[in-house]
């Protein structure tokens, strides 16, 4: 399955690469996160959405948010230490990843952007995008940490009404 899908194939490489423990777990399409969640078997907060973020310079970072939290911008632009940020329109994601939005993740990025990952996923194995649809890759978040020199620091919020 892997070998047979290019960018699965270039997330396992990159992962290897950097001496990251995955696994892929093919899954059915979710059409919500905590739907997502209940096919893996896994609490919303153990799946981490990689969202590509834009300066004001036009360059990208990553930001790791849990299932159950909320990106906050104020903390996220303190942590950057910038004024103006926001999400990268799908076409520039892809364009700095390689990845479609909803397959995005760190690992086999086609480019290295800084990681900043919200505190609360550390400690925990998470649940990520795989590069490809209908695919999650699992991997130990302080790994994943440690491997891209992320940025560790208070990024989100509680979901609205959580």
């Amino acid at each position: 399955m892997i070998d047979a899908n290019p960018s699965l194939r270039r997330a396992r490489d990159a992962a290897q690469a950097r001496g990251l423990d995955v696994s892929f777990q093919e899954r059915p399409a979710a059409h919500s996160l905590p739907e997502a969640a209940a096919l893996l078997g896994i609490p919303p907060r153990s799946i981490v959405k990689t969202l590509v973020v834009k300066r004001s310079d036009d360059t990208f970072l990553f930001a790791l948010v849990p299932g159950d939290r909320a990106i906050s911008w104020p903390k996220l632009r303190a942590s950057v230490g910038v004024n103006r940020l926001q999400l990268a329109p799908p076409d520039q994601a892809r364009a700095a990843t390689g990845y479609e939005r909803g397959t995005i993740v760190p690992v086999g990025s086609e480019t290295d952007l800084p990681v900043f990952a919200d505190r609360t996923i550390a400690g925990e194995r998470i649940a990520m995008g795989a590069g490809a649809h209908g695919y999650s890759m699992f991997v130990d978040a302080d790994a994943l940490i440690e491997a891209y020199g992320a940025t560790v620091a208070d990024i989100t919020k509680p979901l609205d009404g959580a």
